[in-house]
């Protein structure tokens, strides 16, 4: 039949003939390519939790800074010098140095007031002498006086009844001033010796004040307390201390001493996780710094609230996690990936998450049906990060559909 045709008919069957034979090729290339299927596994299963950690010794001991800056009305200082981090140092060597001009300040205030108040404490004391002496010799005089009426009145005995009744009215007011006197006297002697006390008590307060100063400002001079390996605290935000930092008189530590003979991998479990996580679950443990070393811990404690972390929108539970040995490489602030083992299933199927869709309240799956694939109900129990647990309607070996294009929900699904 091709005989009879012309050459130009002959050249355009074979070209719609090859355009079919490469739209089927592409076509079934696509579908290959689409169409990635898995299959159903049986054996044990893991739930983990991963997360990344930092090393810190379990024990430490802070240097603190002067402890005395509150009682002297320093509230922050700036810390001038500081020893490199990792140094070794023994006890009573040199640590750090503080800016102690705000505090030398105060010391020449308390210094002049300390003056003052002394000048003030010693007028006091004179005033009250002098007062105290016309006191005294007031009553000396007041009691010669009621000594002469007593006098005068014996004297008159043999005068009339009106020079006798004078003589008694004499003796009456002299007796009733010196009486007056010597309540007087008392009273201000009462006074005095308050108002030098109320000075003196002043004097002493800022006495204390002034020796309380120069021992903070020796403080100022940061030495270690016991020997072992310099570390840096952390400010509340996170950030380490160094040169320029300020050091708060609420919260005066400098830098640590860490036990190095026991650490801990301090790291945060996200919100979805943490209830996963508990006290005594085993974990593996990756150190970055040294990735063909392995260690195991035991989570030691899991924070009750939760906190946001620096430039993070997301809550996050602390959970610190014990090393069961340790070794000399390590060092605090290594980072770490710890594998939490939360729950271990011996033997059940699982497929990978991706595969499982859902509709409305059914989930399912796309089944390996011949040259198609079905849509399978399915049941699923936990998940870990990459496969979930089919507890019904896939037996081991069955493939189900991992990469679908299909955009719309299935007309009909196969149902338990």
């Amino acid at each position: 039949m091709l005989k009879n045709l012309k050459p130009v008919s002959k050249l355009l069957i074979v070209v719609v003939l090859l355009g079919i034979v490469a739209a089927i090729w592409y076509s079934s290339g696509d579908e290959d390519q689409e169409q990635i299927y898995a299959k159903v596994e049986h054996g044990p299963f893991e739930i983990n939790v991963v997360a990344t950690g930092e090393l810190n010794a379990e024990h430490s001991e802070k240097i603190m800074g002067p402890r005395g800056m509150r009682r002297v009305g320093v509230w922050n200082t700036k810390i001038t010098d500081l020893i490199a981090e990792g140094t070794y140092v023994n006890k009573g060597e040199y640590i750090a140095e503080l800016d102690r001009s705000e505090l030398a300040n105060k010391l020449k205030e308390i210094g002049t007031e300390l003056d003052k108040i002394t000048s003030e404490y010693k007028a006091e004391r004179l005033d009250t002498a002098l007062t105290l002496r016309e006191a005294r010799d007031n009553l000396v005089n007041l009691k010669y006086a009621l000594e002469e009426k007593e006098l005068i009145l014996k004297q008159s005995k043999y005068e009339p009844p009106a020079t006798i009744r004078q003589a008694e009215i004499n003796l009456e007011k002299a007796e009733r001033e010196h009486d007056q006197a010597v309540q007087n006297y008392q009273i201000k002697k009462d006074q005095a010796e308050a108002k030098v006390s109320q000075v003196a008590a002043t004097l002493r307060q800022t006495e204390l004040k002034y020796e309380q100063a120069v021992q903070t400002i020796d403080e100022f001079t940061i030495k270690a307390p016991k020997s072992g390996m310099l570390v840096y605290h952390r400010d509340w935000d996170g950030k380490k201390i160094q040169v320029g930092s300020q050091v708060s008189a609420w919260d005066p530590v400098v830098a640590t001493l860490p036990d190095m003979s026991s650490m801990i991998s301090r790291t945060y479990i996200n919100e979805i996780d943490i209830s996963k996580v508990q006290k005594d679950q085993a974990v593996d443990i990756k150190v970055d710094a040294f990735p063909d070393k392995d260690y195991s811990g035991k989570i030691v404690n899991v924070a009750n609230v939760g906190e946001q972390l620096p430039n993070s929108d997301a809550k996050v539970f602390e959970v610190d996690i014990l090393l069961s040995r340790v070794d000399t490489i390590l060092r605090p602030s290594m980072t770490t990936s710890n594998n939490i083992h939360i729950h271990k299933y011996e033997s059940v199927l699982f497929i990978p998450i991706e595969a499982v869709m859902k509709s409305d309240s059914v989930t399912y799956v796309y089944k390996r049906d011949g040259i198609g694939s079905i849509a399978t109900e399915i049941k699923v129990g936990v998940a870990n990060d990459n496969f979930i647990i089919v507890e019904e309607g896939l037996a081991e070996g069955e493939e189900v559909l991992l990469s679908n294009t299909k955009t719309e929900e299935p007309l009909q699904i196969e149902r338990l």
